[in-house]
């Protein structure tokens, strides 16, 4: 039978946030907080490929995963498990001064593992660069969680007619860019919506706003998601100022 596949951001992320718990209790497979997990990690919108079902991220499996962190905490004194993986070690010296924002995040994935709704909308979001190399510091879930917010139809359209009572036009607040002036009646109406908001401060239970949308056309838009972390629209526009610059000399 073929293994299941590695353990995911995500789900390193709720394991450590259990590790770092002050009333964790003791790591062993009677731990009704390890089984409580185990039972999460298998509810999350993340793996849909469970070769054995029966062993995917279940009791024994996630005992082991939180005692690979033994070795890289400094305020243990024993002897650990050895082989924790690379992105192990990475997000627990990620977070491990960061354990509010840890707290948060890993509040937010519990949030959307309970809710059917934004599950099933959540798995019908593709995979892309991002996703697949795990490169988003708040985990796949949360990045998808975005993806779903900035394509709901209604808040889309009702933010397309306020900018374009506004301005006049739909345009890239990035490059300034306008599908209809270059491609004409084609074009007409074709613009993106990107969400603003930092995944970090992403929470379930907000509505989106017209206000939590910038319309930006697909290469900024590509471009904002590539580094959604660290790129803001107004960074990614200076960017492009940048190198128009040092183009024209």
């Amino acid at each position: 039978m073929s293994r299941n596949p590695k353990w995911h951001r995500d789900e390193i992320i709720l394991a450590l946030h259990l590790y770092f718990s002050p009333d964790r209790g003791t790591i062993d497979t009677k731990n009704p907080k390890i089984i409580a997990l185990s039972q999460l990690l298998n509810e999350l919108p993340l793996v849909t490929n469970r070769p054995d079902q029966e062993r995917f991220r279940n009791v024994n499996g996630v005992a082991l995963k939180l005692s690979n962190f033994l070795p890289f905490d400094d305020q243990y004194t024993g002897t650990g498990m050895t082989r924790g993986s690379k992105l192990d070690k990475a997000i627990f010296l990620e977070f491990q001064h960061k354990k509010d924002l840890l707290a948060k995040i890993a509040k937010e994935i519990t949030a959307i593992a309970k809710n059917q709704t934004l599950k099933e909308e959540i798995l019908q979001i593709e995979e892309d660069e991002q996703t697949l190399t795990d490169a988003v510091e708040e985990g796949a879930i949360l990045y998808k969680l975005h993806k779903v917010r900035e394509r709901v139809p209604s808040i889309v359209k009702d933010k397309k007619a306020a900018v374009l009572k506004k301005n006049g036009k739909l345009s890239c607040e990035v490059c300034g860019f306008d599908f209809h002036d270059c491609y004409g009646e084609v074009g007409k109406g074709f613009i993106e919506c990107h969400h603003i908001t930092p995944l970090a401060d992403i929470k379930v239970s907000r509505q989106t706003t017209l206000a939590d949308l910038a319309l930006v056309c697909s290469n900024c838009h590509r471009m904002l998601h590539k580094k959604i972390d660290d790129i803001s629209i107004e960074s990614l526009r200076v960017m492009i100022q940048a190198s128009l610059k040092l183009q024209a000399r």
